[in-house]
């Protein structure tokens, strides 16, 4: 991606890095790729300059749980509409999970992967399927989908059912110095829910989806790691016990991580009738335009305040390690139907940095620690050793934010092909106004 020759001055920038743990008004200067240099006055005649009064510069986002849809379902979205959409919202890096079809469960659909991603404007992690066809029956060859390039293992949408495989998948991860990334749910519990089990299940006659199905699969995977001792990630936690259970684990020296999306810091499962949330309540909407929304169904899904608040708690004590979208396209047709046949997913790359930095703005996050969920850790968990920090000798990915710049969240403007966001209308603070991956600007605004 990289210009061997290019240089590239950042002048009068915050700096905001939690490798570092660097929060301080500073220079940095760009040269072939990499970070070069870190000082408060730097003067180069080599470099293009750019001043930023102000603007912070923080590490590019990486994304360790994305859908791209190819091969197989590119209506939804391509490698190259996902990596633009990413880059849109200061993601450098973005790992794809194995749900397409063909299943990415052979070196020759990771090698696809990586070739389609060769024109990306962001870096493309193939994630691998952890069974054949994800049929949960037969482990991949793992060794040869890491030497074709996987960066980790997932079943993501749906999940190991049989103990043993489970077993054998993290023994076999762990010899090769990847990561399993659980997507935890009891399939029987889970059943044909479709919004969480609670009041608004009960009071809209929807099929609920209980916390239960989620934490069940949460500590059995706990206990497998635990027993092996062997390092596991678990995918979009959205529950409180999950939390609970997640804290627990991790006092007892359990090498667990975890992830949480920024649909499920923000919304509840009020939000899935359009007038119970939003940030004002719009009383002149007509009857007709009060149903249910389906861009708020996703899995796990939105569930109670009580969650939304465990969750928060967990992502500022460190609970929860990182903050994935879990951006899951599709075409419009597909979520223009009822609430029950709806699919499941929602899309992220374009909010998730705009909606974090609201973390920060209510105090939830500090900066640093915001740079620590969003670069840093996923980095540590998927590998990534060149990346998610500024240091010196690092890959030159990073994001300029504009921390004041409001704007209104509006799909139409969308790079992804699709537009299923809860988010539609909402005033936003801060947003990412220039995205660099290896040293060269990919996005402006």
């Amino acid at each position: 991606m990289s210009n061997n020759n290019s240089s590239l001055l950042l002048k009068n920038a915050r700096l905001i890095d939690a490798g570092q743990n660097l929060d301080e008004k500073a220079d940095i200067l760009l040269v072939a790729g990499k970070v070069a240099e870190i000082g408060a006055s730097i003067n180069s005649t080599a470099a293009t300059v750019l001043d930023l009064d102000g603007a912070w510069v923080m590490p590019g986002a990486i994304d360790m749980h994305v859908h791209l849809r190819e091969p197989g379902f590119e209506h939804k979205e391509t490698i190259l509409t996902g990596a633009r959409a990413a880059v849109a919202g200061g993601f450098t890096s973005i790992a794809c999970m194995a749900n397409t079809k063909p299943v990415n469960d052979s070196a020759a659909v990771t090698r696809f992967i990586l070739e389609q991603a060769r024109l990306a404007p962001a870096k493309v992690l193939p994630i691998a399927a952890i069974s054949k066809g994800m049929q949960g029956e037969e482990l991949v060859e793992m060794g040869d989908l890491v030497a074709a390039g996987a960066v980790a293992f997932s079943e993501d949408g749906k999940t190991v059912a049989d103990s043993k495989l489970l077993r054998h998948a993290l023994e076999y991860a762990s010899l090769f110095n990847k990561p399993l990334l659980c997507h935890c749910q009891d399939n029987a519990l889970f059943a044909n829910g479709v919004i969480h089990e609670g009041v608004i299940s009960a009071a809209h006659g929807l099929e609920g989806i209980p916390t239960l199905a989620e934490d069940l699969d949460i500590a059995r995977t706990i206990m497998l790691a635990e027993y092996l001792d062997v390092p596991v990630h678990i995918c979009h936690v959205s529950s409180k016990e999950g939390v609970r259970l997640i804290k627990s684990a991790k006092e007892r020296g359990v090498k667990v991580t975890a992830e949480v999306t920024p649909h499920h810091l923000f919304l509840d499962e009020r939000a899935v009738v359009d007038l119970a949330y939003g940030e004002t309540l719009d009383e002149s909407l007509k009857p007709e335009q009060l149903c249910y929304n389906t861009a708020t169904k996703m899995s796990p899904p939105l569930r109670s305040a009580a969650d939304v608040s465990a969750l928060r708690q967990a992502l500022a004590d460190g609970t929860l390690d990182a903050i994935a979208t879990d951006h899951a396209p599709h075409e419009a047709t597909e979520k223009a139907v009822e609430y029950d046949l709806a699919p499941f997913g929602v899309v992220g790359l374009e909010t998730a940095v705009a909606l974090s930095l609201r973390l920060v703005q209510e105090k939830v996050l500090t900066p640093l620690e915001l740079s620590a969920r969003l670069s840093l850790t996923p980095a540590a968990i998927l590998g990534l050793d060149d990346r998610g920090t500024l240091a010196v000798g690092k890959a030159a990915d990073l994001m300029i934010i504009d921390p004041e710049l409001q704007w209104i969240v509006d799909p139409g403007k969308f790079y992804s092909k699709a537009r299923n966001t809860p988010f539609t209308g909402w005033q936003m603070s801060g947003r990412v106004i220039k995205t660099i991956v290896d040293g060269e600007i990919v996005f402006t605004l």
